[in-house]
């Protein structure tokens, strides 16, 4: 069996993190767990360093897309499992059905897509799986993928592009009670708002790259 390492990137995420982490490692699935705390000024650092975990440290918040580059960098297993660090209802089950179709060379990349209940967040991921963040993915088939780091939230955007226009197998995996929290609770619906816009400018520079 390949070897499997989950990057979490987490920016200010005390609240979720510590049931994320717990659930990765309650899987059993993951021979590495890296955490890619990414210029937090809340707890985030402290709770994941409380596991025996890698746990990347970056001065600045940078984005999501460069703290999954920096996480990249350090995994040494043939498979890697991105996850959000502000899931809600995730369970080992869950983990298990993203990876099993890459570990079993069905296709090279699972996408998550969630079915919560929750009306918008079930909306959203209907029209626009290629939005989400739960992926896993052979990492050889990454090769041809450059900068990372540039591409902030449009970083799954631009996954799902170069898989479809390289012609590389990759299956929707239905991820049933699965929600996170909105920007708008997570950090006021004036930030969470502009931080919403400024990730639909990126998806959007994504889609014409």
């Amino acid at each position: 069996m390949r070897k499997v390492t989950v990057i979490i990137p987490a920016f200010n995420e005390e609240c979720t993190l510590l049931n994320v982490l717990q659930t990765v490692v309650a899987s059993q699935k993951a021979d590495e767990i890296i955490v890619v705390n990414d210029g937090s000024n809340d707890s985030t650092g402290t709770i994941a360093e409380n596991f025996e975990i890698k746990v990347i440290n970056l001065p600045e918040n940078k984005g999501k897309a460069n703290a999954i580059a920096a996480g990249l960098e350090q995994a040494s297993g043939e498979v890697v499992l991105f996850l959000d660090a502000d899931l809600i209802g995730l369970n080992p089950e869950h983990i298990t059905a993203l990876l099993q179709p890459v570990l079993q060379d069905e296709v090279k990349m699972t996408v998550g897509k969630f079915y919560s209940g929750a009306f918008w967040t079930s909306l959203s991921q209907h029209i626009t799986p290629f939005l989400s963040g739960q992926r896993a993915i052979e990492k050889k088939a990454l090769q041809g993928f450059e900068h990372f780091e540039k591409l902030g939230f449009g970083l799954e955007t631009a996954l799902t592009l170069y898989f479809k226009k390289n012609k590389i197998v990759y299956k929707e995996v239905l991820l049933k009670g699965v929600t996170h929290i909105v920007k708008e609770a997570k950090f006021g619906f004036f930030k969470g708002f502009f931080m919403r816009m400024r990730m639909y400018v990126q998806i959007l520079k994504s889609l014409n790259r």
